[in-house]
């Protein structure tokens, strides 16, 4: 009996939290209010399986851990949809953010009562190289602009 091993097993918290990090995605791009999404959604007809995609903006983000979900609405023929996404479900296949919306909110409520162009966003549009060139050496221009003031009036107190 003394080749007998005790086994210790997670127990409360501690299990369902193993459990849950078990099922959670790792493929999940970050996902924010305002960006516009192209969902690819597995939908069962039948005894068949096909991939429906489902593309518009992302209203809200809630929850957390494995429970995370977000809401998706787009305009269909005139009728608003929206459908709502647990992040970490099998049955979406894949998430890929199209374009990023600078909000200033983080549920996006009132895209309910706005129709046609008022319910645009202001698109956020990543920065090219030349533009974070530009931006480089600007900063870098504005530092050495200020470092030689400082020793000049350090030279004049000598």
């Amino acid at each position: 009996m003394a080749d007998k091993q005790v086994i210790t097993k997670p127990a409360g918290r501690a299990l369902l939290t193993a459990v849950e990090n078990a099922q959670l995605r790792k493929d999940i791009p970050e996902l924010k209010s305002g960006d516009t999404v192209r969902l690819q959604v597995r939908v069962v007809e039948g005894n068949r399986e096909r991939l429906q995609p489902f593309e518009g903006v992302v209203m809200r983000l809630r929850g957390g851990g494995i429970n995370e979900n977000f809401t998706v609405r787009r305009i269909t023929h005139g009728v608003g949809v929206e459908r709502t996404f647990l992040i970490h479900s099998p049955r979406i296949e894949k998430i890929e953010v199209l374009r990023h919306a600078r909000v200033r909110r983080k549920q996006l409520y009132y895209l309910r009562g706005l129709t046609g162009k008022a319910a645009r966003l202001k698109e956020l549009r990543p920065m090219t190289s030349k533009e974070v060139a530009a931006k480089e050496a600007a900063k870098a221009a504005k530092a050495a602009a200020t470092t030689p003031v400082a020793t000049t009036d350090t030279s004049a107190s000598e």
